[in-house]
């Protein structure tokens, strides 16, 4: 197991994004060793101290990143060395490399750039060829191993790959992967879908299951961490998929990092039925997500955005004793509306949306967030209410995603 550090007040106060973690934590689970947690702490020696010593405890392994310049507020390399009782010593040939690389760009090097040239006694330097901070290995048969990596994100990849992960696979020996396999699902809400599972998870040897709410549905990740040797792995997590397909039924559409709007694509065009769309509340985002899949105009003719009552009446046929009688958030016209987008492009099938997203409009017979959605097949047409949560945005993408996947449903 390893631990995550990342340093510097830039990231505590926001203004930088510590996308350093997330890369450590895909690239590391790959090699298979797992990430037990992550701890951010400022540009402060107590706080470095003791998240470090705090996370050597826990797993004996620590990656950290920042604090490795040449500034007065980079303190990483003299805590970690005092931390392992190591003096500081100059190590001339990282230091003739900097004056090197400045005297090549016609400059003198700053003073405060031999600092960094500063290594602890007995620990690794791992040459960093994008940068002046080098990265740092110490190991201790008390305290554990400690590797130091500098926080621009373009330096800690590149010495990530070429230095660390070699250097950690002597340290630790080869490793079994940790794998995971993700399912996704839409039209169920996060505890609804625990109910569902419930026990399921429990009886899964050597897995774990995860909850992963994305604002459109809920992915299921199954993971194997590095218990298992790869034939093995991939056996327990196939058992794991069908255990959940089992349970779950039609509400998962896809794997992996699979869009649900690709995933319809195909059915389409298996098929070959050509699709256009109506929308109201949606604006557009409904076409938007399927003409964002390579290929679409294989089967997406065009959609119509009818947002007032009128051009539903004239571009999608929609009667005015309808919108009278049921108003336009209704059955009746999203059913219309569907037709209207199948008739007046000649397409196979149909998807309409009528809702209110907000923040104003609702009623409180049709509250904010009630939407229609309608749509037509060869030999079927049917529409489905639904009431939706959130911001405006969010209720929108929620349609469009529902209405992707009562499509997909009438298809299979």
């Amino acid at each position: 197991m390893i631990e995550l550090l990342t340093i510097g007040d830039e990231l505590l106060l926001g203004s930088t994004v510590d996308t350093n973690a997330a890369f450590l934590g895909t690239r590391l689970t790959a090699a298979g060793f797992r990430v037990l947690r992550l701890t951010t702490v400022g540009d402060r020696e107590p706080e470095i101290r003791d998240a470090l010593l705090s996370a050597l405890r826990r797993t004996g392994c620590v990656i950290c990143t920042g604090g490795l310049g040449p500034t007065p507020d980079d303190l990483t390399r003299p805590v970690v060395a005092a931390l392992y009782g190591r003096e500081l010593l100059l190590d001339e040939h990282w230091l003739a490399e900097l004056e090197g690389r400045f005297q090549a760009r016609g400059m003198a090097m700053p003073a405060n750039n031999r600092q960094q040239a500063l290594v602890p006694d007995c620990a690794v330097l791992l040459p960093n060829q994008r940068g002046t901070a080098p990265g740092l290995a110490l190991s201790d048969p008390a305290l554990g191993t400690t590797v130091l990596l500098p926080g621009v994100p373009a330096e800690m990849r590149s010495l990530l790959e070429a230095q660390v992960l070699p250097y950690l696979a002597v340290q630790f020996g080869p490793r079994p992967p940790v794998r995971s396999r993700t399912l996704r699902t839409t039209g169920m809400a996060e505890s609804a879908l625990a109910e569902r599972l419930a026990g399921v998870g429990d009886d899964l040897s050597h897995l774990t299951l995860a909850y992963l709410p994305t604002g459109t549905g809920i992915d299921l990740r199954l993971t194997t961490w590095g218990e298992l040797e790869e034939p093995d792995a991939e056996r327990v997590l196939a058992e794991g998929e069908q255990r959940l397909r089992q349970a779950v039924g039609d509400l998962i559409y896809g794997t992996g990092n699979e869009d649900l709007a690709a995933v319809l694509g195909v059915h389409l065009g298996r098929r070959q039925l050509r699709l256009a769309v109506a929308e109201s509340c949606t604006g557009g985002l409904l076409a938007a997500r399927i003409t964002a899949v390579p290929g679409s105009s294989d089967y997406f003719l065009g959609g119509v955005v009818a947002y007032a009552n009128s051009a539903k009446q004239a571009l999608l046929g929609v009667a005015d004793a309808t919108l009278g009688q049921y108003g336009a958030v209704s059955e009746k016209v999203a059913l219309e509306l569907a037709r209207g987008a199948v008739q007046s492009t000649g397409a196979d099938c149909g998807l309409a949306i009528t809702g209110i997203a907000g923040p104003a409009g609702g009623t409180p017979d049709r509250p904010v967030g009630t939407v229609w959605i309608a749509m037509q097949v060869p030999g079927e047409s049917r529409a489905e209410r639904f009431r939706f949560a959130g911001s405006r945005d969010e209720i929108r993408a929620r349609a469009a995603q529902a209405a992707l996947a009562l499509l997909l449903r009438a298809l299979r």
